[in-house]
């Protein structure tokens, strides 16, 4: 609430919030569709390791070529127009930057920048949601010891879920679960890029000329993407997952309330307070009646009978105890409701979700029988998929993270369906993101994770 009126104060008063966007992908785009209409934002910079990309999504939007003409970020405070480049670290440190979006989707640039602004005083919309099931407690820690925020992204599904859980805690209900609805079948864990476009009834060709990345697809196909979204969520609102991860369970949104309630009192959910993940398809192949592919929800429990007088009252829809009922939000629309999170980062210095814990984590795990010697190359590639695990348990095992399993070898072999460990590939240990995450192994899991 109030948002658009902060934003007009700062309009009238010629004090534009200022924001530096890194990675003009579709996510990118999107924010940039609405950032040029919205009062009170000024658009300093977009960073991009193709600037020709980023200039084209600008002007695919609608900007005028004379408003990114900038020649550097100073230009553009200057003038009040935008500057296009390859150079991030150059707009992130520039005086004059007030937000810093990271869209580039990578775990290891997004720790980079993240770390870069809290350097520099500038507040993060990390909708790089990889970067932040990687290493999102530790990146939430840094940046309150900045004195900055670090927000999860509005419009994605992580930043709406957890918005519909402080609602309800806000209301003084208990939640009993969370989470968004997805396209999921369990042969769906084996899919690769060779192999995605027949799940979306696409063919290749058909895919590569609408410019659809198969990998990236892929991963939003075979669970990896819905592990990495539930571990956010998980950390940012207490919500923890199951002991193996989710479930799927097909469900459409009149069933929420049945379906997602403890399993003892015939729902399908280990323990109250779960992140789960829905399918819009039966188990068979069919259709769900009313499915929530593209929403996300939250199952709340009538704390007394009075309020469950209440429910009943007022239509809402409940399981047949009458005891537990659900909120829904049929779609999210990605970087064209980025704003939010800019503006109430920018503005009430509030992040819309945010880590408070280590609480889920995503654990590659081998979707074929994997030999020694191989390549792992990631998320929504042909050698690993990505399984939602508690954090306990992959500190447990000293569990691979999936924003680690891209060009590392294997030193042995591993069957179909057993998770990654750190021994089980060799690392460089070198590396900046290797030595954050460990860092934050150690920071949050205590004793277990300093003795791996």
């Amino acid at each position: 609430m109030n948002l658009h009126k902060l934003l007009l104060a700062r309009a009238s008063a010629g004090k534009p919030l200022r924001v530096g966007l890194i990675g003009a992908g579709k996510f990118g785009s999107m924010f940039l569709a609405q950032a040029r209409r919205t009062p009170g934002l000024h658009l300093l910079g977009v960073a991009d390791l193709d600037p020709a990309r980023g200039r084209a999504a600008l002007m695919q939007v609608g900007w005028p070529a004379e408003q990114i003409a900038a020649r550097s970020p100073g230009d553009a405070a200057q003038h009040g127009d935008t500057w296009v480049g390859d150079d991030a670290a150059t707009l992130i440190a520039h005086p004059a930057l007030d937000v810093v979006v990271d869209a580039t989707g990578h775990p290891a640039a997004g720790i980079r920048h993240a770390l870069a602004a809290f350097a520099n005083g500038k507040h993060i919309v990390m909708v790089n949601v990889e970067a932040d099931a990687l290493a999102g407690p530790l990146l939430a820690e840094k940046a309150r010891a900045a004195g900055v925020v670090y927000s999860l992204a509005y419009g994605d599904q992580p930043a709406l879920i957890a918005e519909q859980v402080d609602w309800a805690r806000a209301c003084g209900f208990d939640v009993v679960a969370a989470g968004k609805g997805t396209k999921y079948l369990p042969a769906y864990h084996a899919s690769t890029p060779e192999t995605v476009w027949q799940h979306y009834g696409l063919t290749a060709e058909q895919a590569k000329q609408g410019g659809m990345n198969p990998q990236m697809f892929n991963s939003f196909l075979d669970g990896t993407k819905s592990a990495i979204e539930m571990a956010a969520v998980a950390n940012a609102t207490g919500l923890t997952p199951a002991a193996d991860g989710l479930h799927f369970p097909p469900c459409g949104v009149d069933d929420l309330p049945r379906v997602l309630r403890p399993r003892e009192e015939g729902g399908q959910l280990d323990h109250k307070g779960q992140v789960e993940v829905i399918s819009s398809l039966e188990r068979d192949g069919r259709p769900v009646f009313r499915d929530l592919r593209w929403g996300v929800y939250v199952v709340f429990e009538a704390p007394s009978d009075y309020v469950q007088r209440c429910f009943a009252e007022y239509g809402l829809v409940t399981d047949p105890s009458g005891r537990y009922s659900a909120l829904y939000k049929p779609y999210h629309l990605i970087g064209l409701e980025l704003g939010i999170s800019v503006a109430s980062a920018g503005l009430r210095r509030e992040a819309t979700g945010a880590p408070t814990g280590f609480r889920g984590d995503v654990v590659a795990t081998a979707k074929r029988d994997l030999k020694n010697g191989e390549m792992l190359d990631g998320e929504g590639g042909f050698t690993v998929w990505g399984r939602l695990l508690p954090a306990t348990e992959s500190l447990r095992i000293g569990g691979l993270p999936i924003g680690l399993a891209h060009r590392v070898k294997l030193r042995r072999p591993v069957p179909a369906g057993q998770c990654l460990t750190w021994n089980d590939v060799a690392v460089d240990e070198a590396d900046p993101a290797f030595q954050f995450r460990r860092e934050m192994e150690r920071r949050f899991g205590g004793a277990r994770a300093a003795a791996q």
